[in-house]
């Protein structure tokens, strides 16, 4: 994600940070929820919605998660990865 040199002791530099010289990244650690039910999608905190123009919906697409699967959150214009995740207990 463009963020090597925050890692590397020799090439850090958090100095708009702390006066230190010394100081690294060593670890990063993140924590996601992704929530799908009848009501919508909330997924880290933070709800998505899709815009469309007015007109007659579209009927509703059957799925039925009654097995493991992975699934995956895109952002269509740039079809980038926000979330992936494993849905293993139906």
């Amino acid at each position: 994600m463009g963020m090597e040199d925050a890692f590397d002791v020799t090439k850090s530099d958090f100095s708009g940070m702390s006066p230190s010289n010394e100081l690294v990244v060593s670890k990063v650690v993140h924590k996601s929820f992704v929530e799908v039910n009848e009501e919508g999608t909330e997924a880290a905190a933070a709800s998505a919605g899709i815009m469309m123009l007015r007109c007659a919906r579209p009927p509703p697409i059957s799925f039925i998660a009654d097995h493991p699967f992975l699934f995956f959150i895109k952002h269509n214009p740039t079809q980038s990865i926000l979330f992936y995740g494993r849905f293993c207990s139906p």
